[in-house]
């Protein structure tokens, strides 16, 4: 518990530290957001923004992961599983971003692409999982032995989880406030369940996002961009995954789910009646063009997201929150 409070405060501090001369450089550079067209209205206004704040992100969360592991005497194989799937999928949402930037429009990375390279990033730990013997799954009293099915069954879990960070990441603060509930509640998770490196990882992450935000939230002074987001969702289904709490995983994230199945809906509604089924789809926008502010959807999605995690964690440890 001490050593997740002094990751969490390490990684604040660490965020809020490196965002001040990322921005001065990325504005200097000439490094803002491009917005796609199809976006609401509003959001023109945001065009210019710095981008790539993950990088100063996923760089204060590598750091405060390692020197808190390293006082902790955890920084093990998951330990090192999870860093490097991290700055891997961080390294692939920058290349996204760089190309956006080059090109200065929103086309970075073909789908076709990034999912690759989402599949052999996720089979790194999908894969040591299933030979260190993790191919069982459960929740509660079931129990489900995968097989070799697991390592499918784990990048899967994984890939949407760092698809769901980055399309909830469409509003000012949003997928920032969302994301530090979940973690949380995998923090949580981590010591229900006796497994220190994954806690501490967890916190570090909120810790974090709660420092981001103070770049991001409304109006944003940075965006995450595709390195971040990618990143962060990415971190989030390996801690669930090498935790072995898969199934628990896709209640404390609902609210990321949501948001991948409103898409989902969107497209799957449109192909067969031709109509949409909501105004636009991630769900987040939908509510802007009913006319809710971004600060309040932003709001009301993090108080969502932490009933979530709080189900999630209560589900998990039976109904006693246990820290």
């Amino acid at each position: 518990m001490i050593m997740m409070c002094v990751g969490g405060i390490l990684a604040l501090v660490l965020t809020m530290l490196f965002g001040i001369p990322y921005i001065d450089l990325m504005k200097k550079k000439m490094c803002g957001q491009f917005i796609r067209e199809v976006a609401p209205e509003a959001h023109a206004k945001k065009a210019g923004t710095p981008t790539t704040g993950g990088v100063f992100i996923i760089a204060a969360i590598l750091i405060a992961s390692i020197v808190t592991l390293l006082l902790a005497q955890k920084l093990n194989n998951y330990s090192w599983i999870i860093l490097v799937t991290t700055l891997l999928f961080a390294l692939l949402g920058y290349k996204d971003d760089s190309l956006k930037l080059k090109r200065k429009n929103n086309q970075g990375l073909t789908a076709k692409t990034k999912l690759i390279l989402q599949i052999i990033i996720s089979l790194i730990p999908a894969i040591y999982m299933f030979k260190t013997g993790g191919s069982m799954i459960h929740f509660g009293t079931l129990y489900i032995q995968l097989g070799f099915f697991y390592p499918i069954f784990a990048a899967f879990v994984i890939i949407a989880s760092s698809n769901a960070f980055n399309l909830t990441d469409g509003l000012d603060g949003l997928a920032s406030a969302s994301g530090v509930p979940v973690f949380f509640g995998l923090a949580a998770l981590a010591s229900l369940t006796h497994r220190p490196e994954i806690g501490i990882i967890a916190a570090v992450a909120v810790g974090a996002l709660m420092g981001f935000l103070k770049y991001n939230k409304p109006k944003a002074q940075i965006f995450m961009g595709d390195t971040g987001s990618l990143a962060l969702g990415g971190l989030m289904g390996t801690l669930a995954v090498i935790g072995k709490f898969e199934l628990y995983f896709a209640i404390i994230a609902g609210l990321f789910v949501i948001e991948a199945l409103s898409v989902i809906i969107q497209v799957v509604h449109f192909k067969i009646t031709g109509e949409r089924f909501f105004k636009m789809a991630p769900l987040h926008h939908h509510y802007e063009l009913c006319g809710d502010s971004e600060e309040m959807i932003v709001k009301r999605f993090a108080f969502v997201s932490m009933l979530f995690a709080l189900l999630g964690v209560l589900l998990a440890s039976g109904g006693r929150l246990i820290w």
